[in-house]
């Protein structure tokens, strides 16, 4: 039987042997003569499983297990390309998937077969072995083009291509093939990655390449209708979403006159969470939704209840997400423990003449949202509910150690920094928090007949649309290679809006108007691990302000520069870009490492080619094929074992070493205060916001928590994601669409 299992495995295993001289694979090999020795998959699972029995002491084991996949994977793509070596005949493969109805035929338009080879000739194989054995396999199983029967095809550096190639086949014709090279130098490097929906959709004949959705619901029957159509085509499309419910009128409010006849917001959720379910995401996962009310709404009780597991279960949405969107005000009144006043946005609207949602306090402690809170506290003819802020945030404290939501919005911050706060308002963040742009409801004019047809006029609102990808700072800083890959990145993220087609008109429309786009990072536990920082240290506040003011600048110059070449937002004009407020607002060190004045001068004199630029996302899975760490989040264990539904793999922290064994702390051991030091830090250099997730143990007191509320509050963070305890560690469901 030995003469069987060395015709492959035992001789394999041999020549990593000088590649990887730690992991004793000599022992390895000597297992391996029990295994059989053919190369299906039965065989490489048990050659896996002897190499995991060392994967705590000697990591490298991954990246011999990922070649071990690597190899399987490039004979089945051989074989089903009918090629004698792999990364061969790319023209080849477009036109095969192209007759599978896999890719789109749109990408030949744009390049010829010439460019096409030469694009082969560029592709660099060596990058595979960047890979770990669970980025590897994630990226197979999840993101590569297969047939319509599963076979192998696409390899993933031909991934990475093709996602060159189509973001940059509307660049004029003499420097695309350069700008196609640079974005896969970017991509096939690990030093970025890009959105979920991109890595999965880009060069195919379906889905589309945007992430996250917001969409904000009028307080009329037809408008929530259209969303929730709105919603479900989304969903389908492979997008998660955020829903602004807060100008609905709330439970016990009149209809055309009609005294305590409205049902609330509650029906409208379990719509809502009905289409989440039975409309599932590329028939992958059900759909994802958020929603969003504010905490002076009459409803505020039901809807912090509506995802607990016990209770009347006819009120209650497990399916939906939930966020909060807090005033400075209820902030104040709980810390002081005053009492907190609830409306109906209806009767508010009808009675005061105004909304009360649409307004904010410019200055902290002072402005238009406090005046008007205050108007209809004294207003007799207004209904109102009187109670103490604190049993509200108890209330919310107690869904987030069950559920690990609400979210935490706060609506004042984020709007007193919204650099297009000439044009709008924005009223909530999306699935995962971390998207900030206005937002306004699509409204019905008029529905008539014309020429036997049905002719709907609609006035689009502002309907959000993030376009992500991220850093990864874990192998971009070290390599100094940030200026140049930022500058890449910027123009892939920006090309994403011109090819990307989406399915709800409206949300194309504001797509155009504000170019809003979400640089982020990930692999900062990594980063800071490899500097030997450690977490819950002043060096590691520092770091964040250097790394944080390096990306912010580069992003913006790259911007700008775009902004010369293809022209600014169309609605750049009166912006705090065009005033200068956005730096102002900021009080960026002027006398540091980097020239803000000069910047400010020149995005007033040359634009700026996106609205929004930066948003933080939470990259749970990119972050695992690119081979680091999630988002700005410390690890959960240095060892563990990620499970899905048909493998478990063991996963050791990046880059283990004697070295920086002792910088991986546990989430949980993490003093969460120092957490929200380095996020203020970042944030500050952040124009939208950031998934940042609160880790606390479930012994933690309702005073403790409530002070890490109110500390996050204080120091200026946008929106805090989940707060997750040990007692329901693991059973988050993480936001595949904004993984980026």
């Amino acid at each position: 039987m030995q003469s069987i299992q060395t015709t492959f495995w035992q001789e394999w295993l041999e020549t990593q042997k000088a590649s990887f001289p730690s992991l004793e694979l000599d022992r390895i090999i000597e297992k391996s003569k029990n295994l059989p020795g053919n190369r299906n998959e039965q065989a490489k699972t048990l050659v896996l499983e002897c190499l995991a029995e060392i994967s705590e002491t000697l990591p490298d084991w991954t990246y011999v297990a990922s070649r071990i996949h690597l190899q399987q994977m490039y004979e089945e793509a051989m074989k089903n390309r009918g090629t004698e070596h792999p990364y061969t005949g790319f023209y080849q493969l477009l036109n095969q998937l192209m007759e599978e109805d896999i890719y789109t035929s749109s990408l030949l338009n744009y390049y010829s077969e010439a460019e096409v080879n030469e694009l082969e000739e560029a592709l660099v194989p060596e990058r595979d072995g960047l890979f770990t054995y669970i980025g590897v396999k994630t990226l197979g199983d999840r993101y590569l083009a297969k047939s319509k029967s599963g076979q192998v095809f696409e390899l993933p550096q031909e991934r990475f291509m093709i996602i060159a190639m189509t973001l940059m086949a509307d660049e004029p014709k003499a420097n695309r093939l350069k700008l196609v090279k640079e974005s896969y130098w970017a991509l096939s490097s690990l030093y970025m990655t890009v959105a979920t929906p991109t890595l999965a959709n880009a060069g195919k004949r379906y889905g589309q390449l945007s992430s996250c959705f917001i969409d904000t619901v009028d307080d009329s029957l037809q408008s929530i209708y259209d969303s929730n159509t709105d919603i479900a085509n989304l969903s389908k499309h492979g997008g998660g979403i955020g829903v602004y419910l807060g100008k609905i009128r709330s439970r016990g409010s009149d209809i055309r006159g009609f005294k305590g006849v409205s049902s609330g917001v509650l029906p409208w959720m379990k719509q809502i969470n009905n289409t989440a379910v039975s409309v599932d995401q590329l028939g992958q996962r059900q759909g994802a939704v958020a929603v969003y009310l504010d905490v002076w709404h009459k409803d505020i009780f039901p809807f912090l209840d509506s995802r607990l597991n016990n209770g009347d279960e006819r009120q209650r949405t497990h399916d939906l997400f939930t966020g909060v969107s807090i005033p400075d005000l209820f902030m104040e009144a709980v810390e002081n423990r005053d009492n907190w006043y609830l409306f109906d946005p209806h009767e508010v609207r009808t009675v005061m003449g105004f909304s009360l949602e649409d307004s904010y306090d410019e200055v902290r402690g002072l402005g238009s949202f406090r005046n008007r809170y205050e108007a209809c506290i004294q207003e007799d003819r207004l209904s109102k509910e009187k109670v103490p802020a604190i049993e509200i945030m108890k209330r919310i404290m107690i869904g987030q150690l069950e559920t690990g939501t609400p979210y935490m919005f706060y609506r004042d911050e984020v709007n007193r920094m919204n650099p297009n706060s000439h044009k709008g308002m924005i009223y909530c963040s999306n699935l995962c928090t971390e998207i900030t742009q206005n937002q306004s409801p699509t409204t019905q004019e008029e529905q008539r007949v014309e020429d036997g047809k049905i002719i709907t006029i609609k006035t689009p609102g502002e309907f959000v649309v993030c376009n992500l990808s991220s850093i990864n700072l874990g192998r971009a800083v070290p390599a100094n290679v940030l200026q140049r890959l930022i500058s890449i990145q910027v123009r892939m993220l920006d090309n994403v809006i011109e090819r990307n087609t989406i399915p709800v008109l409206q949300a194309q429309l504001t797509n155009q108007s504000y170019r809003g786009i979400g640089l982020g990072t990930f692999g900062w536990a990594h980063l800071l691990a490899q500097k030997k920082i450690a977490w819950e240290s002043g060096e590691a506040v520092d770091y964040t302000n250097e790394v944080y003011e390096e990306i912010a600048y580069y992003t913006i110059v790259a911007s700008s520069e775009l902004a010369k070449e293809k022209g600014s937002y169309p609605l750049f004009e009166g912006s705090d870009w065009d005033t200068g407020q956005f730096f102002v607002k900021r009080a960026f060190d002027q006398h540091g490492k980097f020239d803000w004045p000069k910047l400010q001068d020149k995005v007033h004199r040359d634009g700026i080619r996106n609205g929004y630029l930066m948003a933080v996302a939470p990259n749970s899975s990119t972050s695992l094929i690119a081979g680091s760490t999630a988002s700005i989040d410390p690890i959960f264990k240095k060892f563990y074992s990620e499970e899905k539904k048909d493998f478990k793999i063991p996963v050791t922290a990046p880059d283990l070493s004697p070295e920086t064994y002792w910088y991986y702390k546990s989430a949980y051991d993490i003093d969460q205060h120092t957490s929200i030091k380095q996020n203020a830090a970042r944030q500050r250099y952040v124009d939208q916001s950031i998934s940042f997730n609160l880790y606390v143990k479930n012994t933690i007191k309702a005073k403790e928590l409530l002070t890490l509320h109110l500390d996050a509050w204080k120091s200026g963070l946008k929106t805090t994601y989940y707060t997750r305890s040990t007692s329901s560690q693991g059973e988050f469901d993480e936001c595949e669409s904004c993984s980026s």
